[in-house]
């Protein structure tokens, strides 16, 4: 398997404690064989208060971008998706239930 899966909503990270989980699980794949990318679980918030973890990914990716292949908001990540395919095709295709249903409450993450 080449996703390595993390889970900063559940229970939910502040702010600066889901950006230290995010640097060090970046450095984590990207020194590893096994995995390639990163699905990060961030939930997608509430009508009172929206989706602050995901803003803090997506902020996070856009800082780090030089650093990685392809970023693809949950909503995007199906078999339509240009780096979706590329990714898969780069790093397998494995079995991925969130793949084409349009989850909002992840993003995935392919590391350079």
């Amino acid at each position: 398997m080449y996703i390595h899966t993390i889970d900063i909503a559940h229970p939910p990270l502040t702010a600066n404690a889901a950006e230290t989980v995010l640097n060090d699980e970046w450095q984590r794949v990207r020194s590893t064989k096994d995995y390639h990318a990163l699905k990060i679980v961030h939930g997608y918030g509430s009508p009172e208060r929206p989706g602050i973890l995901k803003e803090v990914v997506h902020n996070w990716t856009y800082r780090n971008r030089s650093k990685l292949l392809a970023v693809i908001p949950g909503e995007e990540y199906n078999m339509f998706n240009t780096s979706t395919i590329e990714m898969r095709k780069a790093c397998g295709q494995i079995h991925d239930s969130d793949l084409g249903v349009s989850n909002p409450g992840i993003t995935i993450v392919w590391i350079k």
